[in-house]
């Protein structure tokens, strides 16, 4: 049985370019031992790599806690429980997924009938992971480059530094760094493993880091996968005939989790301004049943990754004052700040033309009968990772989901489509390229290699010189046929 570790407090070791390059180039030859090719053999990784998750749930629980201020259920909730629910997805699913298909190869191909691909893995990986769900986003996504049959370089956050210094030592007692390691340190050493070649790179965090990533990535022409944040916010619309508690308690529930520091996170809300007044009454009494009167003030909140992330939020609530709601007291020291709801906001303010990454929750008025006016002006920014709606219209509701651009999103609930077995996690545009999480993460991690097998009789001329004279027509006929 795997022990549960115990963290020390160790410093940062100073990484040179020399010694990542040596790293890289260890997996590398690891790799082409083809040691990871057997789905038998990754499968074993797999199960290692559950129970050690769950050995050190504490572990992880005690440095959430101590980056973020999670609570151990929130914390359960929304990193631990969710990386062991995707490992045994992966378990089941992966002898199925890495199955080579197996096509006919058609009549222009004769002799050869049999034409097979291969789901290989792309060699060494680079997941660069962030602080907002340091254990979750980080051993998910290995998971997921496991099940591909790569081996990975791990460069977690150094915002989270207690979870970045778990997860160093987790790594480090369950695999060896010639398969899976750890980089620890701030965006000189990202920059450092950027520079070297990888096969696949996978980040997770911000549209402006993320064009970095790509540009970097550009130079050894590395194909990428990037999860973002809206980089002008995921919407939640309230529609007029919308049940407004069920909306309000469910919006306040997402808009408290991990203090608002989520990607898919309700960035801002647009509320029909015929039930403005009602919802947030609502949403206000939903805050408070939820967290009480000063959210600051209760040890279940989680708090803002940093001093600066404090203070960013701190400020842009200052801006607004004049029209908080709700909230606006924080407590800096502790790095809480109160959930603040913002009314009434312009659809044109810069508040909602950029992603918070906060608790502030800026709300905006709009005619129920201009709707489709309103969604042409968020279908006009850039896409967002999520979209909430909700309403009772389910035709328009519908609709809407079926036509505008957007990562994913839900009718009448936050959040839980992340959840649902099978389905693929991503964005789209600013939001980010590539998906994950169970088969589409096995994907992501692996490319298909088409391999025909051919055969050395009953093989035609067809092909071949001479194309003129007498064999012209002959050949053309042929060829038109097989291509019916």
């Amino acid at each position: 049985m795997i022990q549960p570790m115990i963290i020390m407090d160790t410093p940062l070791h100073p990484y040179t370019s020399d010694e990542i390059r040596e790293t890289v180039e260890a997996q590398r030859k690891f790799f082409r031992t083809g040691t990871t090719l057997p789905v038998k053999w990754r499968l074993q990784q797999l199960r290692k790599l559950k129970a050690a998750v769950i050995a050190n749930e504490a572990l992880f629980e005690d440095a959430l806690a101590e980056d973020l201020g999670r609570s151990r259920v929130e914390a359960f909730l929304c990193d631990v429980g969710p990386i062991i629910v995707e490992i045994n997805e992966m378990i089941r699913g992966l002898r199925r997924w890495a199955r080579p298909e197996r096509h006919f190869s058609g009549l222009m191909c004769f002799p050869s009938t049999v034409t097979k691909v291969y789901k290989m893995p792309y060699g060494v990986s680079l997941v660069i992971s962030p602080f907002n769900f340091p254990i979750l986003l980080t051993i998910g996504v290995v998971a997921a480059a496991i099940s591909g049959g790569n081996t990975v370089v791990v460069k977690s956050s150094s915002k989270s530094a207690a979870c970045t210094a778990a997860l160093k030592k987790f790594f480090a007692e369950v695999f060896p760094p010639e398969y899976v390691t750890l980089i620890d340190g701030g965006h000189d050493v990202a920059d450092m493993c950027l520079a070297q070649r990888f096969d696949k790179i996978f980040y997770t965090g911000s549209p402006s880091v993320g064009r970095h990533v790509m540009a970097e990535a550009a130079k050894n022409l590395t194909p990428v996968a990037l999860e973002l944040g809206g980089e002008t916010g995921n919407w939640a619309v309230v529609r007029a005939d919308a049940d407004l508690r069920d909306a309000a308690r469910k919006i306040a529930f997402f808009k408290l989790c991990n203090a608002g520091q989520i990607c898919i996170n309700v960035n801002q809300i647009a509320v029909a301004e015929e039930v403005a007044e009602p919802f947030l009454a609502e949403l206000k009494k939903a805050f408070v049943a939820q967290i009480g009167e000063r959210a600051e003030e209760n040890p279940e909140y989680p708090k803002l990754i940093t001093p600066g992330a404090y203070d960013k939020c701190a400020s842009l609530a200052d801006e607004y004052r004049d029209r908080i709601v709700f909230g606006g007291t924080g407590d800096r020291e502790a790095r809480r700040y109160s959930p603040t709801v913002i009314y009434p906001v312009g659809i044109d303010e810069h508040i909602v033309q950029h992603e918070l990454f906060c608790p502030l929750l800026p709300v905006v008025p709009f005619k129920d009968a201009e709707a489709d006016a309103l969604m042409e002006t968020v279908a006009d920014r850039e896409h967002p990772l999520a979209m909430y709606l909700f309403t009772k219209n389910m035709r328009w509701a519908s609709h809407v989901m079926r036509t505008q651009q957007y990562g994913g999103g839900c009718i009448n609930e936050v959040c839980i489509h992340m959840m649902v077995k099978g389905v693929p996690f991503n964005g789209t545009g600013h939001s980010g390229m590539g998906a994950y999480h169970g088969e589409w993460g096995f994907r992501e991690f692996t490319h298909p290699q088409t391999v025909l097998r051919g055969r050395t009789f009953w093989n035609l001329s067809l092909r071949e010189h001479p194309y003129g004279g007498r064999m012209e027509k002959l050949k053309l006929a042929f060829l038109r046929k097989f291509e019916r």
